[in-house]
């Protein structure tokens, strides 16, 4: 299984393989989760200071805060889910690197090229 990663805004990055839900901090119920995370040692702010915007749920019971809009990461992992779904028949090496707000796959055969002239 390939570890996909979300840029979650500041350089901040989760395992889209792990989250369950990507939701707005504004309803009592959501607040309750932040609580509870909070107090159980389970809460990761990643909002740098400024406003929540977004909350993210995984699979572990981690509550992780972001300062982007909910909308804006859901479609990172959505463009990330169809850029990995586009990189799949790609069957040589491949290395990590940061595109337009998500992680992609680079061949290496393109790298090993641009060091050999």
């Amino acid at each position: 299984m390939d570890i996909q990663l979300i840029n979650i805004g500041f350089g901040n990055i989760v395992s889209a393989n792990r989250v369950i839900a990507i939701v707005s901090p504004e309803s009592a119920p959501i607040k309750r989760i932040i609580t509870d995370a909070r107090d159980q040692g389970r809460l990761i702010d990643a909002t740098y200071g400024r406003r929540t915007r977004a909350v993210i749920i995984t699979d572990s019971s981690h509550v992780v805060l972001s300062a982007i809009q909910p909308e804006t990461v859901a479609h990172r992992f959505v463009v990330h889910k169809d850029s990995s779904h586009n990189s799949s028949s790609n069957t040589g090496g491949s290395s990590v690197s940061a595109k337009g707000g998500t992680i992609e796959e680079e061949d290496e055969g393109e790298l090993e090229d641009e060091d050999n002239n």
